[in-house]
């Protein structure tokens, strides 16, 4: 990457068969007004043409492609961006949703001002930090336009819902059906994943790595303005019978979830997720990149580092064990 570490995004894009819209969904990515940027897509092993789909951006200086031998989920397929990521903040886009112009630039005048401070007509002891002290901001989250597959349009600004595992009895009445503000694109502070890990490898995943950040008192940023528009597609995990909001594999992520948010108000610290990649594959990695400073075990990042080498060996042309 060409430009400085100061103030980079990683715009990360999972996808997984969705070759009839990712070249829209990565068309938005580079089209953001800030320009310190790199689109990541973790082609989480795809069985359609969505190799070919990306191929005309290969050559983009801010764009990068990581295809996964096997399908590994969605939250993997982030983890591995995690542990590949080298820029200073790190947002994830699904490849049905579509971020206004600025989206970028709005989260990042929030998460690179240094004039945020722990004011003391709050109790910041509860986070472990103290009153007056500068704050890192380490989640600036938004509003976004929910357009659901039957068409119908929502404006998600439900600020509530980010305490809704903790806090239920604060919770109203939602408008629809997963009213909640989205935490995947949401832009962080990449170093937060050196000391909380990353994403549990759940269907609930961005759920559960909200609580973990606010459990870990991590200074979470709400713009009050729409910088997103989702599209709901048919074949969404939301929608599918196995994968929906009533289907027994949600139930049981959110059994777990409030299982921790019930640990948490009696006190009891949270694990970190310490990211395991150590079965991990790849198609095709890019040959300069190497492993982040994210916590994962060692094997994943002995795994990882003999990827990036075969990667290197290949643009070179020498033959390299599978």
């Amino acid at each position: 990457m060409e430009n400085s570490l100061e103030n980079s995004v990683n715009i990360v894009i999972p996808t997984f068969n969705r070759a009839s819209i990712i070249g829209d969904a990565i068309e938005a990515a580079l089209a953001q007004d800030h320009e310190n940027l790199m689109v990541t897509v973790v082609d989480d092993g795809s069985s359609d043409q969505t190799t070919q789909a990306v191929a005309g951006y290969l050559p983009h200086p801010r764009f990068r492609y990581l295809s996964l031998m096997h399908n590994v989920g969605t939250a993997q397929a982030k983890n591995v961006a995690i542990a590949l990521n080298d820029c200073q903040f790190i947002t994830f886009h699904d490849s049905d949703d579509f971020p206004h112009r600025d989206k970028i630039s709005t989260q990042l005048a929030v998460a690179a001002n240094p004039d945020i401070a722990a004011h003391p007509i709050l109790n910041w002891r509860l986070s472990g930090k103290d009153a007056g002290s500068r704050l890192d901001v380490d989640l600036v989250v938004s509003e976004h336009t929910l357009v659901c597959a039957d068409g119908t349009r929502h404006h998600i600004r439900r600020a509530l819902s980010l305490v809704d595992d903790v806090f239920p009895n604060l919770q109203m009445a939602a408008g629809v059906p997963g009213d909640w503000i989205l935490i995947n694109c949401g832009l962080f502070r990449s170093s937060v994943f050196q000391d909380i890990g990353g994403f549990r490898n759940c269907i609930e995943e961005d759920r559960e790595l909200r609580n973990r950040l606010i459990f870990d008192g991590r200074v979470v940023w709400l713009v009050p303005q729409i910088l997103l528009t989702k599209y709901e597609c048919e074949d969404s995990l939301t929608i599918q019978g196995e994968t929906n909001y009533d289907s027994e594999r949600r139930s049981q992520d959110r059994e777990s979830i409030w299982s921790d948010a019930g640990a948490f108000r009696q006190g009891k610290s949270i694990e970190p997720v310490v990211m395991d990649l150590s079965k991990v594959r790849f198609n095709y990695l890019p040959d300069n990149l190497q492993t982040s400073n994210a916590l994962m075990t060692p094997e994943s990042r002995r795994n990882l580092d003999r990827e990036i080498s075969r990667a290197r060996m290949a643009s070179r042309g020498i033959p390299c064990s599978a």
